[in-house]
């Protein structure tokens, strides 16, 4: 983390911040990601898994993106909303900005307590759906990330992999034709945020597990499941 996001990052959490973070998110807190495609079931398995880990004695925080606070959920609303006509510069720079008081307000907090963090969708989704998806420069996205993030990335991303077409249909169904923004993109869009989510994971297999999304929620979920458990005990 450089000077100037260690400086704002000092004056929102106060004095002692970092060793206070450090110390008890060594000793206790992880911070998971979910990410995938649209239609992969990201919000069931967050669901399932944030229930599994309070089960076994885990303090758990289940957020999301973009969204997570009041100020970021507004900005969710905004960015979703299929009424909204925005360029592609506008649309990274507003998932940052929910993202940067995410982060500042409950995340960064969360962990300094020794909570363990759930959240759907982090940085890896812009890279995705911004930088792969509207095609914007990988190398600005990722600095905009960092900046955002304030320097913070998972512990543990679980990337959920459908075909597009089917994750797709999954929304159409489930949100009877009521799609977000998003959601409403084409079919190649939507191929090259896949396609962006696969090289991610390649290129950090220690970080990023793929699971294949299976029949039922709840045999992902046992998927998912095999791999927290070489997490945490």
């Amino acid at each position: 983390m450089r000077l100037p996001e260690m400086e704002l990052l000092g004056s929102f959490l106060g004095e002692g911040w970092k060793e206070r973070f450090m110390n008890k998110r060594k000793k206790e807190g992880f911070f998971i990601t979910l990410e995938g495609p649209d239609g992969s079931g990201k919000s069931t398995q967050s669901l399932l898994l944030a229930r599994y880990l309070k089960r076994k004695g885990y303090k758990v925080v289940h957020t999301r993106e973009p969204g997570g606070t009041s100020i970021a959920e507004a900005l969710r609303r905004i960015i979703l909303n299929p009424k909204n006509r925005i360029s592609k510069v506008t649309e990274v720079l507003l998932y940052e900005a929910g993202r940067a008081q995410h982060t500042l307000e409950l995340i960064l907090p969360a962990l300094q307590d020794g909570k363990t963090v759930i959240c759907e969708r982090y940085t890896d989704a812009t890279l995705a759906y911004q930088g792969y998806g509207r095609k914007l420069d990988i190398r600005m996205v990722k600095e905009l990330n960092r900046i955002a993030s304030s320097g913070l990335q998972p512990d543990l991303t679980i990337l959920l992999d459908l075909d597009v077409r089917e994750g797709l249909n999954r929304v159409r169904k489930i949100s009877r034709g009521r799609m977000d923004r998003m959601e409403r993109e084409s079919i190649r869009f939507h191929e090259r945020v896949r396609k962006g989510y696969l090289e991610i994971a390649s290129r950090e297999p220690g970080r990023v597990k793929l699971i294949t999304v299976k029949e039922t929620p709840q045999k992902t979920h046992l998927e998912i499941v095999k791999v927290i458990k070489k997490l945490v005990k």
